[in-house]
């Protein structure tokens, strides 16, 4: 079954490279102002743009989809890309163990890069854009986000932003293009011979950067986003933007940055600026011991596994917790009730065969020769028991960001689903050794392979799962011929679309695949 032939029709992949014709310079560079104007009324800094960047043969952006591993055509989409430079003034956090971040050192001078995909034509843009903290766990920025999303953000003619996150990245950039990245910059605000710059680091960290720069950045290009600045890359020539909605989207590591975000830096934001920024959350395979938070600043530890800083409560945006097979049971600890309640909002949901880390992640990321320039190893996309697992964990991601919207905008909660069951501290397995409960998908209740969330070998492989197909007499067992087969998949895949766990895009591309199968 080719889950992933649907990309070829709704996002026409291209292996030619494309030219976004951008300027040679950059068009716009704005001020950092704090003074709100006609349409923004937030006390939150609109960091100073430089931008969009020229893009040329020579010089595009790290990840750029026209040379992502398989290069992707934004134009046939009715997309473009661009690329820019924020800076402005960060305060450094800590993280008292009740209550709300409080400033460490204020007012730390950055420079980060900013990643745009939006509609090519204003009357096409949604109003929403997701707005995603670029995970850094290769050393390295993966658009994870847009990897698993795209097919939703797309077809609603959302917007993507993605935003450098972490030092070590801004160092692969550099190395990558240094005069394109030459001004990035999350320099240390302490001097390394003051007592509080800490001695010790985490190795992929420097004393003379500082990891917790990210809080305030994340705040500021929301701000900007949502903001009349000039250099708005959403407001289509109007006055004012054309955002509505702002979603937070963080994946692992990332993940766990909105944990942070959420519970220690929301809160102050909506202290004074009356508003939140962002209008919900998506938090991606990120919870409780697996990768539920981290130091709010490089020289504190991360909240312990089963501290309440992980969870999420009251938190008065709508929050969805989404968890695959290779990380429920290590963040087991950040399971509870769904709730519809004002102001906590929120539901968990954990995907039934999907992996961690997938081939997604890779296929729509900077290519192979751009990491080995960017001075980084390229990630193994094979692990000893066989490639990545090929479960298209997207078909769950482009419902999240769908039901959320409707959440937000229209007040439609989102479908509830049980947690994959488990007994006794391991997951109940059904026949086939594939986990029970979860969110469902034909690729568990029309089987034909028994789905693993962890394998073997280098890199992330312990997160990375992988399928082994049943045997022949089984499947021959289970579907007297290719018709029932493909019957069974049509009544699995639309009776999750009308519970809403399936678009309607996802659920007919399942059915087009299993009709182009030969099983059995």
């Amino acid at each position: 079954m080719s889950t992933r032939s649907r990309l070829s029709i709704l996002l026409s992949l291209s292996l030619a490279l494309t030219g976004v014709g951008l300027s040679a310079v950059p068009a716009t560079a704005s001020p950092p102002r704090t003074t709100p104007g006609a349409a923004d009324e937030r006390a939150t800094p609109i960091p100073a743009v430089q931008g969009p960047l020229a893009t040329t043969a020579e010089s595009y952006p790290f990840g750029a989809a026209n040379h992502q591993e398989v290069p992707q055509d934004l134009g046939s989409l009715g997309y473009v890309e661009e690329e820019y430079l924020v800076s402005g003034a960060s305060n450094v956090y800590t993280w008292p163990t009740t209550g709300p971040a409080q400033i460490r050192t204020p007012d730390a001078p950055y420079t980060t890069r900013v990643l745009v995909r939006k509609p090519a034509k204003g009357r096409d843009f949604s109003g929403n854009v997701v707005v995603e903290m670029l995970n850094p766990s290769n050393l390295f920025d993966l658009n994870i986000g847009w990897a698993v999303a795209q097919e939703q953000i797309v077809a609603n003619g959302d917007a993507w932003v993605g935003i450098t996150a972490k030092p070590i990245a801004v160092e692969a950039l550099k190395n990558f293009d240094p005069e394109r990245y030459a001004s990035l910059s999350f320099a240390n605000p302490l001097p390394l011979s003051d007592p509080a710059n800490c001695a010790t680091v985490a190795t992929d960290s420097s004393r003379s950067t500082e990891n917790g720069l990210i809080w305030d950045i994340y705040s500021q290009v929301g701000a900007w986003l949502k903001s009349d600045d000039a250099a708005n890359p959403l407001r289509y020539g109007s006055r004012s933007t054309q955002v509505e909605y702002a979603y937070g989207f963080g994946y692992s590591q990332t993940g766990g940055y909105l944990v942070n975000y959420i519970n220690g830096v929301h809160p102050l934001v909506v202290e004074s600026d009356g508003a939140p920024i962002y209008d919900a959350y998506i938090v991606a395979v990120a919870g409780g011991g697996f990768a539920g938070a981290y130091p709010m600043n490089q020289c504190e530890p991360a909240p312990p596994a089963t501290d309440v800083r992980r969870q999420f409560t009251d938190v008065g945006v709508p929050i969805m917790r989404i968890m695959s097979q290779s990380d429920y049971l290590l963040g087991i600890g950040s399971r509870r009730a769904d709730s519809d309640a004002p102001g906590d909002q929120y539901r968990h949901y954990e995907m039934a065969g999907a992996g961690h880390a997938t081939p997604d992640e890779l296929t729509f990321s900077a290519s192979s020769a751009d990491i080995i320039a960017a001075g980084r190893s390229v990630p193994p996309a094979s692990c000893n028991e066989g490639p990545r697992s090929r479960f298209p964990s997207s078909i769950f991601f482009n419902a999240a960001l769908r039901n959320m919207d409707l959440w937000v905008r229209e007040g439609v909660a989102p479908p509830r689903a049980e947690p994959i069951l488990v007994r006794d501290g391991v997951p109940v397995l059904d026949e086939f050794g594939n986990v029970q409960g979860g969110l469902r998908s034909p690729f568990l209740d029309v089987p034909t392979s028994t789905w693993y969330g962890a394998a073997t070998g280098a890199s992330f492989c312990f997160i990375a799962g992988y399928e082994r197909p049943l045997p022949q007499d089984v499947i021959n067992g289970l579907y007297r011929n290719h018709g029932a087969y493909v019957q069974a998949v049509r009544e699995s895949a639309r009776t999750l679309e009308r519970q809403g766990f399936l678009t309607d895009y996802d659920s007919r591309e399942l059915r087009k695949d299993a009709l182009r199968s030969d099983i059995p």
